[in-house]
């Protein structure tokens, strides 16, 4: 999501602008996994607040590698788990409309 206007993006932003397109880039996607490299520019606070946040993510198995970088594998999604989110979804859809789904 893009900041409002007259706001810069922080590094951590850019950070996970730069993992976010990793991940969802083809090769990554086709082998379920993506290996992300720390920059010198990536602070340590922005760097450990992304790897708590990866952690924290379902289904998303991360491997710290010696040099800095992490290897980041996800398994394929069932059919069970994409039933589960389109539930979720309509849940989150019909509380922002007042509905009862």
């Amino acid at each position: 999501m893009a900041p409002p206007r007259g706001e810069e993006l922080t590094s951590f932003d850019l950070l996970g602008l730069r993992v976010s397109a990793s991940i969802n880039s083809a090769a990554a996607q086709l082998s379920r996994m993506v290996l992300i490299h720390r920059l010198e520019t990536d602070t340590d606070q922005d760097w450990n607040a992304l790897k708590d946040l990866l952690a924290e993510t379902d289904g998303l198995r991360m491997s710290l590698c010696d040099e800095g970088s992490m290897l980041l594998q996800w398994d394929m999604q069932t059919e069970e788990d994409r039933a589960i989110e389109e539930a979720v979804e309509l849940r989150v859809v019909c509380q922002r409309q007042g509905a009862v789904c």
